[in-house]
């Protein structure tokens, strides 16, 4: 055995044998980078919004009818003492909504640019996340009157999850006019 006596020749010692008995370091795999939002179905296909566009999920709220408006403007609910208006999405896209029940469908709040609405959509299908590698810029599958709401989407499998841009919806004159 080796005379320690120097603390230097005791440390350099201890590091040599560290070095003989470690173990190795886990393979460094490539992360893969995801992309999330909240997955919806309207009009038979499937969307997703940004998580930073919605900002509440509701069952769909009883509201008052007013007079006076768009038929895609169902009417205005009070959620937690505010005023909500309750915006149909099919409707306003010329498109036949789901037959599923109004216990079914949702209304996905949104709260953006000075505008609180509730987005009727057939059904919420949850958190979603896709590798970003899988977008595609493309709407070309979608009804023309989608297209401008939809910056592409994302591939699983063979599904198409067309990712769904509010802001384009919010930028839009005929959206934000709900009078008739």
């Amino acid at each position: 055995m080796a005379d320690h006596s120097n603390p230097y020749d005791l440390l350099v010692s201890l590091q040599q044998r560290s070095k003989q008995n470690a173990a190795g370091l886990p393979a460094q795999e490539e992360a893969v980078e995801h992309w999330n939002g909240i997955g919806f179905m309207l009009a038979g296909h499937q969307f997703v919004a940004s998580m930073g566009e919605v900002v509440e999920i509701l069952h769909l709220p009883r509201f008052t009818v007013i007079p006076g408006v768009k038929t895609w403007m169902q009417g205005i609910a009070n959620v937690r003492g505010r005023l909500l208006p309750i915006l149909d999405l099919a409707t306003f896209f010329n498109q036949s909504g789901s037959s599923r029940s109004s216990r079914e469908k949702r209304a996905m709040v949104i709260d953006r640019q000075d505008v609180f609405s509730g987005l009727v959509v057939d059904a919420v299908l949850g958190m979603q996340y896709f590798p970003v590698d899988t977008f595609r810029q493309s709407a070309s599958m979608l009804p023309e009157e989608i297209r401008p709401f939809v910056k592409g989407y994302y591939e699983r499998g063979e599904q198409r999850w067309y990712v769904f841009d509010v802001d384009a919806l919010l930028a839009n004159p005929s959206f934000i006019n709900v009078a008739i």
